[in-house]
């Protein structure tokens, strides 16, 4: 069981969602309980055998992924992650996850890298996170995706040069934490020269309610049109409560209505512009928020 932290920060980067990260290590230990204790001790790294399978896993629901989400209603955003040590300090008494169940928060699992990653095949994903990410060689790398270790190299090089393409200079999170506040301060003031003036000119923002609540069919482009939706919602919501939290090891913010939080929203900042919104509204992809609300 000590490899279960292990197991859930690569299926989690894998995926992009916690909840199917979680079932795919339950599967994984499912298998390693379901063989004899004589198969068990036949394996030399049972974590690296745990590894493996959990990753042989994710990269079969990585094909179907894609098939699943042509279909969702609206834009699909990664599931958003929470500081755990955020809750836990501000609310004493609060629920915390088990360490073994906790993603490490990192420039890895941003709302950016993430999305950049949905862009990828499924063996370009699994190439790039097991090699870049975690480190894992080549030739163990080819096991998992049925290639050879010099084809693995070249689908990593391949992601790696789509990360390259999408990233930006990256902008100190004390300035991005600014940023952020001076966002919620002019929404909450529907101040709309002050929107504009933090919002790249190109922005886009894309909401994510599963086709359940508050879904934008296609992104917004523009920070003019993101504004005007911005203030729209204030308006037709005037019991939201705004809060600063780390979203995916990055400053963004979640809204409360009675007491419950309905949405999380993510950003990318460059220089001192918010170039992407990201704000998941999806209850499902809530769960990690709602059960420390």
């Amino acid at each position: 069981m000590n490899e279960r932290a292990l197991l859930i920060n690569v299926a989690y980067r894998l995926l992009g969602s916690m909840a199917e990260a979680e079932d795919v290590v339950q599967e994984t230990y499912t298998r390693w309980y379901s063989m004899s204790p004589g198969q068990q001790e036949a394996i030399g790294s049972p974590g690296g055998w745990l590894t493996k399978v959990a990753t042989r896993i994710c990269f079969d629901l990585l094909g179907s992924a894609r098939v699943r989400r042509e279909s969702y209603v609206g834009e699909w955003i990664p599931e958003p992650l929470p500081d755990l040590t955020e809750w836990s300090s501000e609310r004493p008494g609060s629920i915390t996850a088990d360490p073994a169940d906790r993603v490490t928060l990192d420039e890895s699992v941003n709302m950016a890298f993430l999305v950049v990653l949905e862009s990828m095949t499924p063996a370009e994903r699994v190439a790039f996170i097991l090699h870049d990410v975690f480190g894992y060689a080549f030739a163990e790398v080819a096991e998992i995706v049925g290639r050879t270790p010099a084809a693995c190299r070249q689908l990593a090089f391949s992601a790696r040069r789509r990360i390259g393409a999408a990233q930006v200079p990256a902008t100190p999170v004390v300035r991005q934490a600014r940023i952020v506040r001076e966002f919620k301060r002019a929404w909450e003031a529907k101040d709309i020269d002050a929107l504009i003036a933090l919002l790249d000119p190109d922005a886009t923002m894309i909401a994510d309610g599963g086709g359940r609540v508050g879904t934008m069919l296609r992104p917004i482009e523009g920070a003019a049109q993101i504004v005007r939706s911005l203030v729209n919602l204030a308006g037709r919501q005037r019991d939201l409560t705004v809060l600063e939290r780390t979203v995916n090891g990055r400053p963004g913010l979640v809204a409360e209505q009675d007491g419950a939080i309905v949405t999380v929203v993510a950003f990318d900042v460059e220089g001192d512009r918010i170039t992407h919104i990201w704000a998941v509204r999806n209850p499902d992809k809530l769960r990690s928020w709602t059960a420390r609300s």
